[in-house]
């Protein structure tokens, strides 16, 4: 009854130990998913300006979790920018193709949209990652965001509802504390 998107944001400033834990936190997350029996799929995503946006397909609903999904989230590297409503949408078409009564998209992020379009930064790149969080919940996809971002509380309830964000302040604890949260999520 559930499927769950998790969305990875592959920014240039996830370089190091952010992205580090990102990878170590997908990887406990696939080994305890596996054993949930609950459908998964994990895609990347970065952007640089409008006409450059990326997403990486890391596991799909119908890929095994094997050694060749292992390989790709190990090799999740950051590339460009914060460029998030296109992945949202783009994530929501995934998953309203799929059958479950509970249909999640957790992002997991170190910061808020940004773009090398000076245009996209600041309040516009907030106000279309809200837009592309409004659709997703008309479609019936509940989003949830795991960040580092300390100054998240300013800007996340905005985006995506008071409830629908968890900061985790101390990245070591990250892996950690997103099946926990992803628990919590679905019990």
């Amino acid at each position: 009854n559930i499927a769950v998107v998790f969305m990875v944001d592959m920014s240039g400033s996830t370089r190091g130990w952010i992205n580090d834990a990102e990878r170590e936190a997908l990887l406990l997350l696939c080994e305890a998913l596996e054993r949930l029996g609950d459908r998964y799929a994990i895609y990347g995503f970065s952007g640089i300006t409008r006409k450059r946006c990326e997403l990486f397909r890391v596991k799909t609903f119908d890929d095994a979790y094997d050694a060749e999904v292992k390989g790709r989230i190990s090799g999740i590297q950051p590339q460009e920018y914060t460029r998030m409503g296109f992945a949202i949408r783009h994530l929501t078409g995934v998953l309203k193709e799929i059958e479950a009564r509970t249909k999640l998209l957790i992002t997991l992020s170190d910061g808020k949209p940004d773009d090398y379009d000076p245009a996209y930064r600041g309040e516009y790149g907030i106000e279309d990652t809200r837009q592309a969080l409004f659709e997703a919940r008309l479609d019936g996809v509940h989003p949830f965001c795991i960040t580092i971002d300390e100054q998240g509380p300013e800007y996340l309830p905005h985006m995506y509802g008071a409830a629908n964000y968890a900061l985790v302040a101390d990245v070591a604890r990250l892996p950690a504390k997103v099946s926990e949260i992803y628990r919590r999520l679905t019990s």
